[in-house]
């Protein structure tokens, strides 16, 4: 079994950097972990990492609550999207390869589909929303204790 849908419910494997980051670490922490990231603001952190088998991307750490919270959502993204459905394929077969296929799919937005992913406690999400343009989403959750 892959040891990233092994785990999931204790936490995320990443590459590269190589560690395996718990639900619920702090943001102190996290920078013991990580030193390589970047505290964007009080309760939300990113790195440079490769991750679910080989994919180059942004990582984004969301703490809750802000202030002296824990890790309770990840969050994939990239800094540059010049070929959008591009990008949503490579992610998805990336989430595919790590995760199976989706438990679920239904139609989105822009002729892409919504895909998720359901871990017991960590809810994996995959798809693209329009604000003031296409946004590619990509969340993993830990939707309850």
């Amino acid at each position: 079994m892959n040891p990233t849908l092994q785990d999931v419910e204790r936490g995320f494997h990443i590459e590269e950097p190589l560690v395996f980051v718990p639900w619920g670490i702090t943001e102190g922490d996290l920078a013991k972990l990580i030193d390589r990231h970047t505290k964007v603001t009080p309760g939300y952190a990113t790195c440079t990492c490769r991750t679910l088998g080989g994919l180059s991307c942004q990582l984004g750490f969301h703490f809750a609550p802000r202030s002296n919270g824990t890790l309770h959502e990840l969050e994939f993204f990239r800094r540059q999207y010049p070929d959008e459905r591009g990008s949503f394929d490579e992610f998805q077969s990336h989430l595919e390869t790590t995760f199976g296929p989706a438990h679920r799919s239904e139609p989105g937005m822009l002729e892409y589909p919504n895909f998720e992913w359901q871990f017991g406690s960590v809810l994996v999400r995959h798809c693209m929303l329009y604000r003031y343009m296409a946004e590619e989403h990509v969340r993993i959750k830990k939707v309850s204790p």
